[in-house]
């Protein structure tokens, strides 16, 4: 849908939508209160700036909607179609899938929580590369970098529901 009809959708029939970029109620309701929006740019800074106070529940939450990196979530939903786009990079060589499930594994241990990373566009050694130097990350700084990818998500997320491509 453009921007106008992003503006127009009634918020039961927008809410799913939304939710599908960021599981978060707060992140939904900031998003759906601001319209309508003039422009993408607008939309943009109030779902970015949402996504920059999630409590530790709420990234709990929006978490469980994402499936650990090299995984291919199944269903038909749209978060699990958005899911698999976004890790198109991961390929099919097994050594790397074998590398990220074992990465997959210590982080979970190390953090008690799935790896999540912003995967559009990266490939799997970036991925792995990324996973890696994340397990070296203190709870505190870890728990910014995945608020922070959540952000990012989210973002662009948004921009397929307004079929614009939004950077993040």
């Amino acid at each position: 849908m453009d921007l106008r009809a992003f503006n127009a959708v009634p918020d039961e029939r927008l809410r799913p939508m939304l939710a599908a970029c960021c599981d978060v109620d707060r992140w939904v309701d900031r998003v759906l209160a601001g319209r309508p929006y003039d422009d993408v740019a607008a939309l943009t800074e109030v779902a970015d700036q949402a996504a920059r106070d999630f409590d530790e529940s709420e990234v709990e939450r929006a978490l469980a909607a994402h499936p650990r990196i090299g995984d291919r979530a199944d269903g038909e939903s749209t978060e699990a179609s958005w899911s698999r786009d976004e890790q198109a990079g991961v390929g099919e060589d097994t050594g790397v899938r074998a590398a990220l499930a074992q990465g997959n594994r210590e982080y979970e241990q190390r953090f008690g929580r799935v790896f999540l990373i912003c995967a559009t566009g990266l490939s799997a050694g970036e991925l792995l590369a990324e996973l890696r130097r994340r397990l070296g990350n203190d709870e505190t700084t870890e728990r910014g970098v995945v608020r922070d990818e959540l952000r990012k998500i989210a973002v662009l997320r948004l921009g397929k529901v307004v079929d614009q491509e939004i950077s993040v």
